[in-house]
């Protein structure tokens, strides 16, 4: 059975972007470096992006995943990927009139986040469905359909940004570190959220 995975960059003080991220800018001043792991090897498409060494095993297993479960806002950051992230579906949630899809891989989703990760795993079958997006990731953690976390810890302090969890709240979500891959650039963490 498919599970959901967020991939996320993220500086050791908790930003996945730097100050003033918008569309012009997505990962605000100074958060470009939070991908600097990631390769750039001139190709086109995700493959152009694979990184070599342990972080490509990494990367492989992100690319693998079957469908894209991505909150509105870094969809739209990201210039929507121009239709596609990496050959799959892409389900976005937004609340009001969604606009026209970028091309037939984008579903925007109007019913919650709970039917937007039903609709995202079953159009993933047996693969995982990559979770992007702060505020989206706190949602699937409130609501219990995030399985698990891959982040990718940059030795960076960034001070300011998006931080991941700021908006979670009080209540505690309890984690289990399942794998540990350092790298050149970052530490990869790869937690399964505990039930």
């Amino acid at each position: 059975m498919a599970k959901s995975v967020l991939y996320m960059s993220m500086s050791l003080d908790g930003f996945i972007t730097g100050p003033d991220d918008d569309a012009d800018q997505g990962l605000g001043a100074g958060g470009e470096r939070l991908h600097d792991w990631l390769g750039d090897n001139g190709g086109e498409g995700p493959s152009a992006f694979r990184p070599s060494g342990p972080s490509g095993a990494v990367y492989d297993e992100a690319m693998a995943t079957g469908a894209v479960l991505v909150g509105r806002r870094t969809f739209d950051h990201a210039g929507r990927w121009g239709g596609d992230h990496h050959g799959v579906p892409i389900y976005v949630p937004t609340r009001g009139e969604p606009p026209e899809p970028a091309s037939d891989l984008v579903h925007y989703v109007t019913d919650g986040v709970e039917s937007a990760m039903a609709q995202a795993k079953q159009a993933a079958g047996d693969a995982d469905v990559l979770v992007h997006g702060a505020e989206l990731a706190q949602a699937c953690l409130r609501a219990g359909v995030l399985d698990e976390l891959e982040i990718h810890l940059i030795p960076v302090l960034l001070g300011a940004g998006r931080p991941l969890f700021a908006g979670l709240g009080a209540e505690h979500v309890a984690l289990e570190l399942t794998r540990v891959v350092d790298a050149p650039g970052v530490t990869h963490l790869h937690y399964r959220v505990a039930s």
